[in-house]
């Protein structure tokens, strides 16, 4: 198992998660950027995406954590009517090397930040709708 020329996140207890940091590390020319997002870097991203001020801010911190990290979101909301959070969907796709527990705490984060703010819940339902722009 070579490891990268950067520091890594800690192993998960064995079981307890499907990473596939292991395999990752053995895989030639593989993506290992999610690995750069150790705990500390981790509770800074959730820091900030629970303290979303915009969805400017939030598209900013999507791209920036897929240019830096890796981790690629899709949000989107119901096709029938919305009438809270429950139903605006926040997807973390599944990456080699991102811990189980890093997949919920993203989309938890977003919506606690979203339930601060409605405005920016408000404005991702109205991407593609009648009231954008």
């Amino acid at each position: 198992m070579a490891m990268p020329p950067f520091p890594t996140r800690t192993e998960c207890p064995p079981g307890a998660c499907t990473c596939g940091r292991d395999a990752l590390l053995n895989t030639p020319d593989a993506d290992l950027r999610a690995l750069r997002l150790g705990r500390e870097e981790e509770k800074g991203l959730l820091q900030r995406l629970e303290n979303l001020a915009s969805l400017g801010e939030l598209r900013r911190m999507e791209e920036r954590m897929e240019q830096q990290v890796g981790i690629r979101l899709s949000i989107s909301h119901s096709p029938n009517e919305v009438r809270s959070l429950r139903g605006i969907t926040i997807l973390v796709h599944e990456q080699p090397g991102l811990c189980r527990k890093t997949r919920q705490a993203i989309p938890a984060a977003i919506k606690r930040s979203l339930e601060q703010r409605p405005e920016i819940a408000y404005e991702i339902l109205d991407v593609g709708g009648l009231f954008e722009g």
